[in-house]
């Protein structure tokens, strides 16, 4: 029996569409040996994997699908390296390929289904890199687990907040709607969230038009008091909103009712944690780049979502908020081409 993650898609015109001309019709096979397809259009030839992460990598798909997978695990860049005899910037080259994929599918699946957010959890992370320590923000939609965006900053200032409001709202695709963001006492968050999530109210005279919060929107924030290590009080305050609103919208998202918290991001980062070698507390791969713990966030993000089956969900976040049926493969996650009128958008 082949392995899942050594099958290759049948050649299939109708699910192509030409680079050139974006003809999606006059389609037909031009190489089953080179596995290449012809557009009757315009008369160009063009490469199955053209459009996805395979595209212009010299090595067999299975072995790209493979480290992409143990890099989705936490498995070290080191240890690929020297188990598959690979150089260390080939790892690192595919695991950026992989990453921009992930945005595509993330910013694909927003732009055709717009996610209920319901409660949302933020929290950020403080990772030691070979640079000093960089901050890490998430965000997190309770009630589907589905990983919402992330963010990385070498300062943990408005700056990162805004990017990863911005994300949320990417996937929301600004549509109003009821919504908790449940944080924890930083102060950037409030700001951040209600310069991002407003309506334009249009009352007639030139200018810039005011902008309100959207109408169901609430914030709280967990904030929690320390004495050294040992954790000593916890406050629950109101920012914006209706606390009656705010506890029906964690009534209708919890699996168990309770207080206000911040449990389910802290158990998000607690697995990518677990599956991020640069991540891990007390390790020795640390990340040298911004960059590089981008592309781990994302690309961990998008098979969490994608690809790891949660009980309490019976499936997969990305199954709970409709972008798909099924589980994915990290094959189907690397072979996803994003659609003809959105792919010069999304890159």
């Amino acid at each position: 029996m082949k392995l899942r993650f050594m099958e290759q898609p049948v050649l299939n015109p109708a699910l192509m569409s030409c680079p050139t001309c974006q003809e999606e019709q006059r389609i037909g096979i031009h190489s089953r040996a080179e596995r290449r397809y012809r557009c009757h259009a315009c008369g160009c030839t063009f490469a199955e994997t053209q459009g996805t992460a395979f595209f212009g990598l010299h090595y067999p798909i299975w072995v790209v699908v493979l480290v992409a997978t143990l890099l989705a695990h936490g498995c070290p860049v080191a240890a690929l390296v020297a188990a598959f005899f690979l150089d260390e910037r080939t790892v690192l080259a595919w695991q950026r390929k992989a990453s921009r994929q992930a945005q595509q599918v993330q910013a694909t699946m927003s732009q055709q289904h717009p996610v209920e957010l319901g409660q949302v959890q933020a929290d950020e992370l403080c990772v030691t890199t070979q640079l000093g320590k960089v901050w890490v923000a998430t965000a997190v939609s309770v009630f589907s687990r589905l990983f919402l965006g992330g963010a990385v900053s070498a300062q943990r200032d408005h700056r990162l907040i805004d990017r990863l409001m911005e994300c949320l709202y990417q996937v929301a695709a600004g549509i109003p709607q009821a919504v908790l963001f449940a944080v924890d006492g930083l102060s950037l968050y409030p700001k951040a969230i209600l310069t991002r999530f407003y309506t334009k109210v249009y009352t007639g005279p030139p200018g810039r038009p005011p902008h309100q919060p959207w109408p169901d929107l609430h914030i709280v924030q967990v904030v929690k008091s320390r004495c050294g290590r040992k954790l000593k009080e916890v406050t629950r305050n109101l920012v914006h909103g209706s606390l009656n609103a705010a506890y029906a919208l964690i009534a209708a998202t919890q699996v168990e009712w309770g207080l206000i918290n911040t449990a389910y991001i802290e158990r998000c980062n607690g697995t990518l944690r677990a599956r991020i070698a640069t991540l891990v507390r007390r390790t020795r791969s640390l990340a040298r780049t911004v960059a590089r713990l981008e592309a781990d966030l994302y690309w961990t993000g998008i098979v969490y979502n994608f690809c790891t089956v949660h009980d309490s969900l019976e499936g997969t976040p990305a199954m709970a908020v409709e972008w798909t049926d099924h589980v994915w493969s990290v094959l189907e996650l690397l072979w996803f081409r994003p659609p003809p009128s959105k792919l010069h958008a999304i890159v």
